[in-house]
């Protein structure tokens, strides 16, 4: 699933031609993220359906002393979206459903039920609001909820526009999609994922999760403050088709190279989930990379980040899995390709700076909630002890770093927060945007 404030596109820019590459360059530009505490994780990429490069760095579980290794699994988030659209495409192939079945057939009680089609859901454009976005949400999303109770959510949060005037992600709508397979096919979601994409693909390490193991190597997830501490922790009775998946980078590559073989669904269906509207497909996004363009998904779930991504014309496809950042994903994805695809690429220095080391007194100027008309968003400001911490509307808490006066940091989503105490203001930047918040 995908935290709305925390969202970060990839746009990618070198060029990509199938080459020989510095592998020790790109060995080093991993170890410079491990050693520097900038994340931990696992990449794989492939080329001509091949594995050509793969790296595993950091804990999986800091606890146990555990390191990633190739066989590392990872919650994959909102990359499960494309898992659901493959076996509800399927559906529709069989003649078991289409496009224009209505959302009325299954969940009459949701608005606008009966002009909501099974298009609208796969390509977010229902007009259903994104239930992980209501307040509130963060209080449940650690415990068992049923199916029954999950829909009535799902329900009584109602719609934000009118079936097809806009595309708006919510992960509603892949959660009806995966209980609409369900009652399809007689069969619990994880038994479909099996059937219909882990069998067709041969994948060994990918299925519906559950609470994380580490002794089934299951990586854990870690917010980044003076030192990597637990995150929370999903219970995966909520995410369903939507981002309940648990793979390894090597799998998701196989996945892609699957689907795009046309093993899963024909090729026409393939290019049907690559008809991009308003920026998304049929379960996937389009993305940028110079004068190409690749199409998968990116998924975030606790702390848990992926990107997983086929180039069709080159035949090159990337996967990269973190449980812990504390720089922006994007910068890890351009600079691994830049290198792979023999760019002018630097590596990074990670300039160490002085910690400002605040008392928690110190810290309440800052308390509070910030909203304006602006931003969609409220943004919750606590405190744990002497770390300051951030949450917006429906999305999971995050520690702030202070780097200079009255300014903070969560480097993992390259946002930072500019307090300005004596006006009851805060500036948030991220990605290029400025928002001024005001305190309630």
């Amino acid at each position: 699933m995908k935290n709305i404030l925390l969202l970060i596109t990839i746009v990618l820019s070198a060029n990509l031609s199938a080459q020989d590459f510095d592998k020790q360059k790109l060995d080093s530009f991993f170890k410079l993220i491990e050693s520097n505490q900038k994340g931990m994780g696992s990449i794989s990429i492939f080329e001509n359906g091949k594995e050509t490069y793969h790296n595993a760095f950091g804990f999986a579980s800091k606890e146990d002393n555990k390191m990633a290794t190739d066989k590392t699994k990872y919650r994959i988030g909102s990359v499960s979206k494309t898992f659901t659209a493959s076996i509800i495409l399927k559906l529709i192939e069989e003649g078991k459903l289409s496009l224009t079945t209505k959302l009325s057939d299954f969940y009459p009680k949701i608005k606008n039920a009966q002009i909501i089609t099974i298009e609208q859901l796969l390509k977010h454009r229902s007009g259903i609001f994104n239930f992980t976005s209501a307040e509130g949400f963060t209080s449940w999303m650690e415990d068992p909820i049923s199916k029954d109770d999950l829909v009535n959510k799902i329900a009584a949060n109602g719609s934000i526009f009118e079936p097809n005037d806009k595309f708006e992600y919510s992960n509603s709508n892949y959660v009806l999609l995966s209980f609409i397979a369900e009652k399809i096919q007689n069969k619990v979601f994880p038994q479909l994922i099996k059937e219909m994409v882990c069998k067709p693909c041969n994948l060994q390490n990918t299925y519906y999760g559950s609470k994380i193991s580490t002794a089934n190597n299951e990586a854990k997830s870690y917010t980044k403050s003076n030192d990597w501490q637990l995150a929370t922790e999903s219970d995966m009775s909520i995410p369903q088709g939507a981002g309940a998946i648990v793979s390894t980078p090597n799998d998701l590559n196989e996945f892609l190279n699957c689907l795009f073989s046309y093993k899963i669904v024909s090729e026409q269906t393939v290019k049907a989930m690559m008809e991009i509207e308003d920026g998304y497909g049929l379960g996937m996004f389009q993305v940028p990379f110079y004068d190409k363009k690749a199409f998968g998904h990116n998924g975030a779930i606790d702390s848990f980040q992926s990107n997983a991504y086929y180039f069709t014309v080159e035949d090159v496809s990337v996967t990269f899995m973190a449980n812990g950042l504390a720089m922006p994903i994007n910068d890890i994805m351009i600079g691994a390709l830049s290198i792979y695809f023999g760019k002018d690429y630097t590596l990074p220095e990670f300039k160490e700076t002085a910690a400002i080391i605040l008392k928690s007194g110190d810290l309440d100027k800052y308390l509070g909630v910030y909203s304006s008309p602006n931003f969609p968003l409220k943004v919750t400001i606590t405190k744990k002890e002497n770390v300051l911490v951030g949450q917006a509307t429906g999305q999971p808490s995050f520690p702030l770093e202070a780097y200079e006066t009255d300014k903070f940091q969560f480097s993992q989503a390259g946002l930072n927060l500019e307090f300005i105490p004596r006006d009851n203001k805060m500036i948030l930047i991220q990605g290029g945007g400025e928002f001024e918040l005001i305190k309630e």
